[in-house]
Protein backbone atom coordinates (compact mmCIF):
# COMPACT_ATOMS: atom_id res chain seq x y z
CA UNK A 1 0.00 0.00 0.00
CA UNK A 2 2.80 2.30 1.03
CA UNK A 3 4.37 2.10 -2.40
CA UNK A 4 1.09 2.11 -4.34
CA UNK A 5 -0.26 5.41 -2.35
CA UNK A 6 3.59 6.80 -3.40
CA UNK A 7 3.04 6.84 -7.11
CA UNK A 8 -0.73 7.96 -6.67
CA UNK A 9 0.52 10.98 -4.78
CA UNK A 10 3.12 11.53 -7.70
CA UNK A 11 1.16 10.93 -11.06
CA UNK A 12 -1.20 13.95 -9.94
CA UNK A 13 1.13 16.36 -8.63
CA UNK A 14 0.37 15.77 -5.12
CA UNK A 15 3.31 15.56 -4.46
CA UNK A 16 5.93 16.79 -6.27
CA UNK A 17 9.97 17.33 -6.31
CA UNK A 18 11.56 20.03 -7.16
CA UNK A 19 15.01 19.92 -5.39
CA UNK A 20 16.93 22.75 -7.82
CA UNK A 21 14.54 25.27 -7.34
CA UNK A 22 12.66 25.09 -3.94
CA UNK A 23 9.61 26.23 -2.56
CA UNK A 24 9.57 28.24 0.15
CA UNK A 25 7.65 27.33 3.13
CA UNK A 26 5.52 29.99 5.27
CA UNK A 27 8.25 29.45 8.30
CA UNK A 28 10.85 30.30 6.11
CA UNK A 29 12.58 26.93 5.47
CA UNK A 30 13.39 26.19 1.91
CA UNK A 31 11.80 23.07 0.94
CA UNK A 32 12.68 20.42 -1.90
CA UNK A 33 9.05 18.85 -1.85
CA UNK A 34 5.18 20.64 -2.47
CA UNK A 35 2.72 18.76 -0.92
CA UNK A 36 -1.35 18.99 -1.82
CA UNK A 37 -3.27 16.03 -1.12
CA UNK A 38 -6.20 17.94 -1.37
CA UNK A 39 -5.84 17.05 -5.13
CA UNK A 40 -6.74 13.87 -4.21
CA UNK A 41 -10.33 14.57 -4.26
CA UNK A 42 -10.35 15.06 -7.49
CA UNK A 43 -8.69 12.09 -8.88
CA UNK A 44 -11.40 9.27 -7.76
CA UNK A 45 -9.30 6.52 -8.87
CA UNK A 46 -6.54 7.94 -6.33
CA UNK A 47 -9.30 9.14 -4.34
CA UNK A 48 -10.47 5.23 -3.33
CA UNK A 49 -7.19 4.18 -2.64
CA UNK A 50 -6.48 6.90 -0.07
CA UNK A 51 -9.67 6.76 1.61
CA UNK A 52 -9.72 2.83 1.43
CA UNK A 53 -6.56 2.99 2.72
CA UNK A 54 -7.28 4.89 5.88
CA UNK A 55 -9.91 2.67 6.82
CA UNK A 56 -7.79 -0.18 6.36
CA UNK A 57 -4.88 1.70 8.81
CA UNK A 58 -8.07 2.28 11.41
CA UNK A 59 -9.22 -0.98 11.39
CA UNK A 60 -5.56 -2.16 11.80
CA UNK A 61 -4.53 -0.12 14.47
CA UNK A 62 -7.78 1.52 15.98
CA UNK A 63 -10.28 -1.73 16.26
CA UNK A 64 -12.04 0.22 19.42
CA UNK A 65 -12.39 3.38 17.25
CA UNK A 66 -16.08 5.01 17.62
CA UNK A 67 -16.25 8.46 15.73
CA UNK A 68 -13.51 10.14 13.22
CA UNK A 69 -11.83 13.80 13.76
CA UNK A 70 -10.85 15.54 10.92
CA UNK A 71 -8.26 18.18 10.68
CA UNK A 72 -10.04 21.63 9.48
CA UNK A 73 -9.35 21.78 6.99
CA UNK A 74 -7.77 19.30 4.70
CA UNK A 75 -8.63 16.32 6.65
CA UNK A 76 -12.21 16.74 6.71
CA UNK A 77 -13.39 15.41 4.02
CA UNK A 78 -11.31 12.39 3.87
CA UNK A 79 -12.63 11.89 7.77
CA UNK A 80 -16.17 12.78 5.71
CA UNK A 81 -15.32 9.73 3.24
CA UNK A 82 -13.43 7.18 5.73
CA UNK A 83 -15.74 7.15 8.43
CA UNK A 84 -18.92 6.74 5.88
CA UNK A 85 -16.40 3.23 4.78
CA UNK A 86 -16.33 2.33 8.20
CA UNK A 87 -19.84 3.35 9.56
CA UNK A 88 -18.43 5.96 11.80
CA UNK A 89 -19.74 9.18 12.88
CA UNK A 90 -17.41 12.14 11.68
CA UNK A 91 -16.61 15.57 12.58
CA UNK A 92 -13.69 18.33 12.53
CA UNK A 93 -11.82 20.75 14.67
CA UNK A 94 -11.35 24.35 13.20
CA UNK A 95 -7.86 25.57 13.83
CA UNK A 96 -10.01 28.35 16.43
CA UNK A 97 -13.42 28.74 18.16
CA UNK A 98 -15.76 30.34 15.73
CA UNK A 99 -16.39 34.06 16.56
CA UNK A 100 -20.04 33.93 16.00
CA UNK A 101 -23.10 31.50 16.92
CA UNK A 102 -22.01 29.10 19.80
CA UNK A 103 -18.44 29.55 19.29
CA UNK A 104 -17.66 26.08 18.81
CA UNK A 105 -13.96 24.55 17.56
CA UNK A 106 -15.20 20.88 17.62
CA UNK A 107 -18.19 20.46 14.90
CA UNK A 108 -20.07 17.48 15.30
CA UNK A 109 -21.16 15.40 18.83
CA UNK A 110 -17.99 14.57 21.04
CA UNK A 111 -19.13 12.55 23.80
CA UNK A 112 -17.01 12.31 27.26
CA UNK A 113 -15.16 9.14 27.09
CA UNK A 114 -15.30 8.48 23.30
CA UNK A 115 -12.91 6.92 21.13
CA UNK A 116 -11.83 9.36 18.51
CA UNK A 117 -9.09 8.72 15.67
CA UNK A 118 -7.87 12.11 13.81
CA UNK A 119 -7.48 12.06 10.65
CA UNK A 120 -4.82 14.42 8.85
CA UNK A 121 -3.57 14.83 5.44
CA UNK A 122 0.19 15.35 6.04
CA UNK A 123 2.49 15.79 8.84
CA UNK A 124 5.66 17.53 9.26
CA UNK A 125 6.46 19.37 12.21
CA UNK A 126 3.58 17.41 14.16
CA UNK A 127 2.53 20.91 15.62
CA UNK A 128 -0.99 21.26 13.83
CA UNK A 129 -2.43 18.02 14.13
CA UNK A 130 -1.09 17.87 18.28
CA UNK A 131 -3.34 21.31 18.47
CA UNK A 132 -6.29 19.25 17.33
CA UNK A 133 -5.30 16.34 19.40
CA UNK A 134 -5.29 18.34 22.77
CA UNK A 135 -8.38 20.25 21.82
CA UNK A 136 -10.17 17.12 21.29
CA UNK A 137 -8.89 15.76 25.31
CA UNK A 138 -9.46 18.85 27.04
CA UNK A 139 -13.35 17.82 25.50
CA UNK A 140 -12.96 15.15 26.85
CA UNK A 141 -12.48 12.54 24.29
CA UNK A 142 -10.10 9.34 24.52
CA UNK A 143 -7.52 10.01 21.48
CA UNK A 144 -6.68 6.88 20.55
CA UNK A 145 -4.07 7.79 17.70
CA UNK A 146 -3.79 9.51 14.12
CA UNK A 147 -4.20 8.63 10.51
CA UNK A 148 -2.87 10.57 8.17
CA UNK A 149 -1.91 10.42 4.05
CA UNK A 150 1.57 11.52 3.80
CA UNK A 151 4.69 12.16 6.76
CA UNK A 152 8.13 13.24 6.15
CA UNK A 153 8.76 11.30 8.97
CA UNK A 154 11.27 14.56 10.45
CA UNK A 155 12.97 14.43 13.90
CA UNK A 156 10.85 17.27 14.95
CA UNK A 157 7.60 16.16 14.45
CA UNK A 158 8.18 12.50 15.42
CA UNK A 159 9.57 14.25 18.62
CA UNK A 160 6.60 16.29 19.02
CA UNK A 161 3.94 13.34 18.39
CA UNK A 162 5.66 10.78 21.44
CA UNK A 163 6.04 14.14 23.71
CA UNK A 164 2.28 14.03 23.33
CA UNK A 165 1.95 10.33 23.76
CA UNK A 166 -0.06 9.89 20.39
CA UNK A 167 0.86 7.83 17.69
CA UNK A 168 0.64 8.10 13.91
CA UNK A 169 0.01 6.20 11.02
CA UNK A 170 0.58 6.93 7.61
CA UNK A 171 -0.19 5.47 4.25
CA UNK A 172 3.30 6.60 2.93
CA UNK A 173 6.13 8.83 3.37
CA UNK A 174 8.79 10.82 2.61
CA UNK A 175 11.25 8.06 2.32
CA UNK A 176 8.87 5.82 0.18
CA UNK A 177 7.57 8.76 -2.71
CA UNK A 178 11.48 10.23 -2.98
CA UNK A 179 12.52 6.21 -4.04
CA UNK A 180 9.72 5.57 -6.14
CA UNK A 181 9.79 9.32 -7.46
CA UNK A 182 13.26 8.46 -8.78
CA UNK A 183 12.53 5.39 -9.97
CA UNK A 184 9.80 6.57 -12.23
CA UNK A 185 11.96 9.25 -13.42
CA UNK A 186 10.61 12.31 -11.48
CA UNK A 187 13.90 12.71 -10.03
CA UNK A 188 17.17 11.84 -10.52
CA UNK A 189 18.44 9.30 -8.67
CA UNK A 190 21.29 11.14 -6.61
CA UNK A 191 18.98 13.66 -6.03
CA UNK A 192 17.51 11.28 -3.27
CA UNK A 193 20.47 11.67 -0.91
CA UNK A 194 19.91 15.65 -1.20
CA UNK A 195 16.15 15.02 0.04
CA UNK A 196 16.85 12.76 2.54
CA UNK A 197 19.42 15.19 3.82
CA UNK A 198 16.43 17.84 3.88
CA UNK A 199 14.10 15.52 5.33
CA UNK A 200 16.57 15.15 8.27
CA UNK A 201 17.82 18.51 8.93
CA UNK A 202 15.39 21.44 7.05
CA UNK A 203 17.38 24.30 8.34
CA UNK A 204 20.39 22.86 6.96
CA UNK A 205 20.39 23.48 3.18
CA UNK A 206 23.66 22.34 2.27
CA UNK A 207 20.80 19.98 -0.11
CA UNK A 208 20.19 22.36 -2.56
CA UNK A 209 22.45 23.43 -5.78
CA UNK A 210 23.78 19.92 -5.50
CA UNK A 211 26.35 20.44 -2.46
CA UNK A 212 26.13 17.45 -0.11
Amino acid sequence: MKEQIARDLLRIGAVFFRPDEPFLWASGIKSPVYCDNRLTLTAPSVRDDVENGLAALIREHYPRCELLMGTSTAGIAHAAITGHLLGLPMGYVRSGNKDHGRQNRIEGRLEPGQKVVVVEDLISTGGSVIEVVDALREAGADVLGIVSIFTYGMKKGLERLAAAEVENHSLTDFDCVARIAAEEGYIRPDDVRRLLLFRDNPADESWIGGQL
